[in-house]
């Protein structure tokens, strides 16, 4: 498809009487004669935004939490496993209660009051077998 126009831009290039001061008076600000002074400008604290950054991909997102809690209870489920797996044999192993202990400790959320109850007897098993070896956890 062709378009034809009959009008024809001219003198797009040339300056129009608009563009000049045949008059003589130049343009003067309302505020005065002389040019008000800039203060000078604070100096910009560039490495502001990198601490913003960094400040937020340390903060754990909501999927985080899940994922963590999901890792320390497959954790906690497998040494039990080793745990049962040692009681079957015969000898349990000192070392596992102890991580054991341990893995309680950082497990407690106090968010789920049945997850805490089979917590708390899980925590008193290991303590009563570590009883049995002369060891005694602090609590």
């Amino acid at each position: 498809m062709r378009i034809e126009t009959n009008n024809r831009t001219s003198g797009v290039g040339k300056g129009g009487s608009a563009g000049r001061s045949g008059s003589g008076v130049d343009f003067i600000p309302a505020g005065g004669e002389a040019p008000a002074r800039v203060a000078s400008a604070a100096p910009m604290a560039g490495m502001t935004g990198i601490d913003a950054i960094l400040a937020l991909q340390a903060v754990d997102g909501p999927l985080e939490g899940k994922k963590k809690s999901l890792r320390r209870g497959r954790s906690l489920l497998d040494t039990l496993d080793e745990i049962k797996a040692d009681l079957l044999v015969g000898r349990v192993s000192v070392g596992k209660l102890d991580a054991l202990v341990g893995m309680l400790a950082e497990v407690r959320e106090r968010s789920l009051p049945d997850l805490d109850a089979v917590l708390d007897d899980i925590e008193l098993r290991v303590r009563v077998e570590l009883a049995k070896f002369g060891r005694f956890p602090a609590a």
